[in-house]
Parts: structure tokens; C-alpha cells; sequence
């Protein structure tokens, strides 16, 4: 299912092979614009399209009746990192923070370590501060996610469908606030520098400093001239690797708030699983 991205992102959920059944898609974003008579931005069935790298699912409630000690390990000591990775890291996370929206392309590239196969998707991505994203898939289906506030939106065409679903935006990690500009990796992450030959630009390996049951590691491409990120790939507890290179990024380019409107017919069928059920 759709990955709460991004990272963008951007908040992600284990991807589910297309054989298996949907499941509901879990993402970041603020408040989606009202459409007239329409709905607009909403989560449908993402479990056919792994999500975003870089999203994660909010944690497990803690268990009831124990104290927050026996639940919640207590984070590893933070190594110093070396001062090239330090500069690095520091840049990346300025160039996000002076970044008020951006376009680039994207490539997914989802390997399933269970079923030893690996999904592939392409479309386009766009993110606006403070917290619009949208991620309009267009291979192998086409397919739209677009995160307001603290619901997402996906739209699925050929299954008229449309589905709504929040997401606990306090639960997200650094890993995917920073591309937002906020969050600090260094707080969250022993970061080193990786070995890598066919990287573009330098590694980052960012492991946890504490427990953490969305990923097992986060692994950033960063392209040292600029320090942005050139590829996200969020290593699952599982051993599967989600993986998202981003093309042709601009930055500051003016991104209408419309542009995250989700216009959709009116025959479309609209799950929304943030309303309460009427006892």
C-alpha cells in the first residue's frame, strides 16, 4: 500500500504485492482543499502501490498496564559523527528548510525480500510547505496520493474509487519530516558514511538510536554540490527495500495550493475512515 512519503516521502507502510488485498493507505499531508460538490485528495486502495520511501506507519500503542520504561527501550548513546558526514548532513537539512516547495520525477523501486521480486512505478512528485504533497503515479497504473494536514487522499481511476485516511503526524520520523524542513536527523540516527559504486553522490547510512518497528535502517544519496537528496531507500524490519530516486528537481518554483486539489468524478466511490461509525 501507498507509504505514508515521503518523504515527501514521506510515512510509509510495509508495500503489499498487487496479488494481495488492499489495505488502507497511511500518509502525511495538511489540510486538503474542499472541492465543489466533489471530493477531493484521499487515500483508495494503496495497498497496490508501495508507498513512498521515507513514510512510516505511527508506532504500536503502548501495551496497557506496563510502564512507559518496559515499552519504550531506551535510545543507544549518539556517536559524533565524522565532520565530512556532519557538514553534509547539515547542508542537506538547510537546502530542505529553505525549500518551499518542489517538482521533481520519481522512480520506485519496491524489492520484496519474501517474494524475491521487485515492484517498479514511476510518476511525478510535488510537495508545498507547510505540508501539501502530492504523488501522481503514472506506471505501471495511474494512481494519485496526496497528503493534507493529517489525512491522505489516494484516487485510484480505473477502480472509480477514492479513499480517505489519518495518520498521527507527531509520529513521524526525521527521516521524513526533514524533507518538510523540520526534524532533526542527528537526533533520531547514527549517521555514517557508506561504501557505494554505483552512487551518484555520497551515502548517508542513518540506523536508528533506538528501537524502531517501521524500518530497520534509512539509507540517503545525497548529491554533494547541492545536498539534496537523490535517492531514499527505507530498509523494511523485514529485509524488503523501498527505494525512490528522484529526476529533475526544482525547488522554490511558485506551486499553486490548487494544485493539490483532487478532482474527481461524481460517480466515484469515497471511503473515508476518518469519519466515526454511528453506534
Amino acid at each position: 500500500m501507498f507509504l505514508e512519503t515521503l518523504l515527501a516521502t514521506l510515512l510509509s507502510a510495509q508495500a503489499v504485492p498487487q496479488s494481495s488485498a488492499p489495505a488502507p493507505a497511511a500518509t502525511v499531508a495538511q489540510g486538503a482543499p474542499a472541492g465543489a460538490g466533489k471530493p477531493l485528495v484521499t487515500p483508495s486502495e494503496a495497498a497496490k502501490t508501495p508507498a513512498p520511501s521515507g513514510v512510516n506507519q505511527a508506532a504500536p500503542a503502548q501495551a496497557p498496564g506496563k510502564p512507559a520504561s518496559e515499552t519504550k527501550p531506551a535510545a543507544k548513546p549518539a556517536t559524533p559523527m565524522a565532520p565530512e558526514v556532519k557538514t553534509l548532513v547539515d547542508r542537506m537539512q538547510a537546502f530542505y528548510e529553505k525549500t518551499g516547495d518542489f517538482r521533481a520525477g520519481f522512480k520506485q523501486d519496491y524489492k520484496y525480500k519474501t517474494f524475491r521480486r521487485t515492484q517498479s512505478s514511476e510518476g511525478v512528485v510535488t510537495y508545498k510547505k507547510p505540508g501539501l504533497m502530492r504523488w501522481e503515479y503514472q506506471t505501471p497504473s495511474a494512481r494519485t496520493f496526496v497528503l493534507a494536514g493529517n489525512k491522505i487522499y489516494a484516487y485510484d481511476p480505473a477502480a472509480q474509487s477514492l479513499t480517505v485516511a489519518g495518520v498521527d503526524t507527531s509520529q513521524l520520523s526525521a527521516s521524513v519530516t526533514f524533507l518538510f524542513g523540520q526534524g532533526r536527523l542527528a537526533d533520531e540516527f547514527a549517521i555514517t558514511k557508506g561504501a557505494c559504486k554505483d552512487c551518484k553522490g555520497t551515502l548517508l547510512v542513518l540506523n536508528p538510536l533506538k528501537e524502531e518497528p517501521r524500518f530497520k535502517q534509512v539509507r540517503l544519496e545525497v548529491d554533494p554540490a547541492s545536498a539534496q537528496v537523490l535517492k531514499s531507500t527505507v530498509v523494511d524490519p523485514d529485509g524488503s527495500e523501498n527505494t525512490i530516486s528522484f529526476v529533475n528537481l526544482k525547488t522554490n518554483v511558485g506551486l499553486a495550493a490548487d494544485s493539490f486539489k483532487l478532482d474527481v468524478p461524481d460517480d466515484t466511490r469515497v471511503d473515508d475512515f476518518t469519519k466515526q461509525k454511528k453506534q
